[in-house]
């Protein structure tokens, strides 16, 4: 998932960070998954929610309060966004029908999905957009923004590729899409939501060690925004060898954790010798934990308070299991086409008859 991650880091040093801010959207169509919605969309400003839709409630609904500041300059946004995803649903039960053809599958448990979305520099004012289609948990097929064409990750996607390729009204239209219509909404959004968007939040540092002879892990968690870097110092300098990080996890509140693992042996010699280092994007000052043993959480000795440090991932990680399921493969997809009024790509199978629409009412 590492393309759902965008770090700016500041190793060391401290400067004006430009910030490069996200809009992601992720769309899921399934088939005979239990207990699951075929057809799921979920959007993203900067990894934070902003908008959820799916077959069972039928209904695009804002999951921030700030996002329905939109309907000020287009009060019909939100029964637009639900008309554009009940109509993608129909489309990705046929497209799924379609590639079990392909694939010479017959039933079973299959997954289709889209990633789409821009980013947006604030400083240089410069913008890319990434577009990717995945089925059955592996890239399928995805659009070169570079050199605007397809390229098949699987042999049954040729035929798209060559398709959309040949289409010339279908690739103006993804130009203008990725790279004047996505970013127009972005800055939208990210103008409406500045207060939280552009707020910071320091974090909690806690030093784990399951046992003695365990890597010390420093978790840092509940900041804000993503843009951080987490690393271990030794005598004032960056340790490289014997550290392992971790990967940036979203929590359930909208804020963010991370860790970074050494392999030492806390003894009374190398306490205080070694600390833990953590710097937010537009926080001047670093937050420093030193590896002293009084300050290590472990089974053995603080059961209790390991289980408190504990429970404050526990929840980042059923999120983090629950947004797999949403997005459930391992890489993200892009969407393909586009629908005028309401800025969002279409699907596969109508994207180039939509595309030769909108350009000609243009």
């Amino acid at each position: 998932m590492n393309l759902l991650l965008f770090f700016l880091l500041a190793v060391q040093m401290h400067s004006v960070t430009p910030v490069i801010h996200t809009l992601k959207y992720f769309q899921t169509a399934s088939s005979q998954v239990p207990n699951f919605p075929e057809y799921v969309e979920v959007g993203y400003v900067d990894e934070v929610q902003i908008v959820h839709y799916d077959s069972n409630s039928r209904k695009a609904e804002a999951k921030q309060d700030w996002m329905n500041k939109i309907t000020a300059e287009d009060p019909n946004y939100w029964q637009g966004q639900t008309e554009i995803n009940v109509g993608n649903e129909q489309v990705y039960k046929i497209s799924i029908e379609n590639l079990q053809k392909r694939f010479n599958q017959t039933g079973g448990v299959h997954v289709l999905q889209w990633m789409f979305g821009c980013e947006w520099d604030d400083e240089t004012d410069e913008v890319n957009g990434w577009h990717q289609e995945g089925y059955d948990g592996e890239d399928f097929i995805s659009l070169d923004m570079k050199t605007w064409t397809y390229t098949a990750a699987k042999q049954q996607a040729f035929r798209d590729k060559l398709q959309w390729d040949h289409n010339k009204a279908h690739l103006d239209y993804q130009k203008f899409y990725f790279t004047e219509r996505c970013p127009s909404y972005l800055k939208k959004y990210v103008n409406n939501g500045r207060k939280v968007l552009m707020r910071t939040e320091l974090p909690q540092v806690f030093l784990l060690q399951k046992t003695p002879s365990s890597p010390v892990s420093c978790l840092a968690t509940g900041f804000y925004p993503d843009r951080a870097d987490l690393f271990w110092r030794k005598d004032g300098e960056q340790l490289h060898e014997d550290v392992e990080h971790g990967e940036l996890l979203p929590n359930h509140d909208g804020t963010f954790q991370m860790s970074s693992d050494l392999k030492v042996e806390v003894t009374a010699d190398v306490e205080g010798k070694y600390e833990c280092v953590f710097q937010l994007a537009g926080v001047e000052e670093d937050v420093v934990t030193k590896l002293e043993r009084r300050r290590i959480l472990s089974n053995a000795r603080d059961e209790v308070n390991w289980k408190a440090a504990v429970a404050a991932t526990a929840v980042i990680f059923a999120a983090a299991v629950l947004l797999a399921v949403v997005i459930t493969v391992k890489h993200h997809r892009k969407r393909q086409g586009d629908i005028s009024a309401n800025y969002h790509p279409a699907p596969r199978d109508v994207g180039a008859k939509l595309s030769e629409k909108v350009a000609a009412e243009d």
